[in-house]
């Protein structure tokens, strides 16, 4: 054929299985463009061919004969997956490949054919085999979540492999959901306290709030309760002893280290000196620490700076 003979030959309709690229292809190497629009998805559709180039015109109607094909497999459908007959004879051997236009509703380990309208080209669903005979219990043990195939008789390899194949993917998407699940959990818990720790930072500013806060947050109860006696907090730490906190802050320039009830915010021991020699209440060499908070300790830090008998004996 001369380059005569494609310019002057006749449109003809074709009905050809397009799965994307703006190329079609046959088995016996020609190839047209598509000029315009392409298909609005993959599927068989009918197009207008000639010399060159090729015009999409929309759905296949009834009764066109299909291309001819290039090369075809028998296997076991796995979703879009095509396990060949031919594959091998142990399970290094064995490979799928994915099978493009199965129609909808094809039920798994459907015996089916494919084939290949161009050299190298996709492997496309064209039609049905005859069932070999254990097809029908091979699904039954898959649905019966069975994990081995030795009571039924007479599995082709292809078809044991292809149950395989399905059970490994039921426990790939289950692990996927499972841990999809795990994931939504944690979020929805950490939402949750997130919201729960919001309304107690509205309620930082009562001593209720904060001592509610310390159970969830203690930076955020001590920074407040802190500030309320003008110190800065820098940071803090567990205690050797349970139920305690190491805190260290700042006040007017100085850094001081002081020790608290983790929940309560009360002072255990305050790092200065707050002997109750003069307390009619206590006796006398009563330690003073106690009587304090968090919210107190820097005006008696103050208090104890003004008056001159501040002893501090424990330095951040």
């Amino acid at each position: 054929m001369s380059w005569r003979d494609l310019v002057e030959a006749a449109p003809q309709l074709m009905l050809y299985p397009w799965t994307g690229g703006a190329v079609l292809r046959v088995f016996d190497g020609r190839r047209w463009r598509i000029r315009g629009r392409l298909p609005p998805e993959p599927g068989w559709w009918l197009f207008e061919v000639a010399a060159v180039d090729a015009l999409f015109l929309g759905p296949s109607p009834e009764g066109l004969p299909l291309p001819r094909t290039k090369a075809e497999l028998s296997g076991y459908l796995v979703g879009d997956r095509l396990i060949p007959d031919s594959s091998g004879v142990t399970s290094l051997t064995w490979r799928s490949e994915r099978v493009h236009l199965v129609p909808a509703g094809m039920d798994l380990f459907a015996r089916v054919r494919g084939a290949r309208f161009f050299e190298d080209g996709p492997l496309i669903f064209n039609g049905l085999e005859m069932p070999l005979g254990p097809e029908a219990d091979v699904l039954e043990a898959y649905l019966d979540r069975s994990e081995r195939l030795n009571h039924v008789r007479g599995v082709p390899p292809a078809l044991e492999y292809a149950f395989d194949v399905a059970t490994e993917r039921r426990h790939c998407v289950e692990q996927r959901r499972a841990r999809a699940a795990q994931e939504a959990a944690e979020r929805e818990a950490a939402r949750a306290q997130e919201e729960a720790r919001q309304e107690l930072v509205q309620r930082l500013g009562d001593g209720a709030g904060r001592r509610a806060m310390a159970r969830v947050d203690f930076d955020a109860a001590a920074a407040a309760a802190l500030a309320v006696g003008g110190a800065t907090l820098l940071d803090s730490r567990k205690s050797e002893q349970p139920g305690e906190r190491v805190v260290r802050f700042r006040l007017d320039g100085r850094r001081f280290e002081c020790t608290c009830c983790a929940e309560s915010l009360q002072i255990i021991d305050s790092g200065i000196c707050l002997t109750a020699h003069d307390s009619e209440e206590f006796s006398d060499g009563t330690k003073g620490d106690s009587w304090f908070t968090l919210e107190s300790l820097p005006s008696v830090i103050r208090e104890a700076t003004r008056t001159g008998v501040l002893h501090v004996y424990r330095h951040a």
